[in-house]
């Protein structure tokens, strides 16, 4: 009898609500507790028997009890912002929250756009490249370095050309020394498998280099606004010195056949 009931699904009957309360109580005990809020805490939100209150101007009014904070700070129009949450009474300040949230946003995007980040761009190249492709490469490297981005130079081998690793050394060599006034050998060649690498460090920051582009892009826009106030001026002058010339009169001739003379 136990053979004929082993195996069944009568054996160990687990209702729906009993598999859903298991599964709730196996994510509960494998998730982590739920986000951290970010945000402060404004007026009635703050939970404090007592805070230590700032004014708008930076001014230390002292421990207050929280319905005198809230009150001061809806006799001032003002927000009760807890600016310091963890300090012993929480320190709290009168402020217009909504000005504060957007000088924060503003400041924080500010702070993204002048971040600059290093790229690492990459070359690659043959031992035996011939001079057309040499100086497409090259070309390539200097405005790299000029942008401000480090560059991988790597050599690829193929054949026989790993036997010769000086052909490789060589080439690094030589377009370490064409763009030197750009930038610096930072990581000397080194071997690696068929490859051989070297990085070319910037002389310049990313910074700097994207200062001196937009520079170099605004004195090119004020060169061709120049030249499109000089096309007009020029433009205007010929117009009016047409206009200054006297107009020919058209002369009509009375005798239409000209082998018949006037007499």
């Amino acid at each position: 009898m136990a053979s004929a009931w082993r195996g069944s699904r009568f054996l160990c009957p687990v209702t729906t609500g009993q598999r859903d309360g298991r599964r709730a109580r196996n994510l509960s005990s494998h998730q982590p507790g739920g986000p951290i809020s970010t945000e402060l805490r404004v007026n009635d939100r703050i939970r404090v028997p007592e805070v230590r209150l700032v004014g708008p101007n930076g001014e230390q009014v002292g421990i207050v009890r929280i319905d005198d904070a809230l009150r001061l700070a809806q006799e001032s129009d003002l927000d009760l912002v807890e600016v310091a949450p963890t300090a012993r009474p929480p320190v709290c300040k009168l402020m217009d929250y909504g000005k504060f949230k957007y000088e924060t946003a503003q400041k924080a995007r500010e702070t993204r756009r002048n971040q600059t980040n290093t790229v690492i761009k990459e070359m690659k190249l043959r031992p035996k490249i011939d001079a057309h492709d040499y100086e497409t490469k090259k070309g390539h490297v200097v405005r790299f370095l000029k942008e401000g981005d480090k560059v991988k130079i790597t050599i690829m081998f193929r054949g026989r050309e790993q036997h010769r690793p000086e052909l490789g050394f060589r080439l690094l060599q030589r377009l370490a020394g064409d763009v030197e006034e750009l930038g610096f050998v930072e990581s000397s060649p080194k071997q690696d498998g068929r490859n051989m690498i070297m990085v070319l460090g910037p002389h310049k920051k990313k910074s700097e280099a994207k200062l001196e582009a937009k520079a170099e892009r605004s004195e090119r826009a004020a060169a061709k606004a120049a030249d499109r106030d000089a096309e007009r001026a020029e433009h205007k002058e010929r117009s009016a010195a047409a206009k200054d010339e006297p107009k020919k009169a058209a002369r009509r001739s009375e005798n239409l056949d000209p082998e018949i003379s006037d007499v």
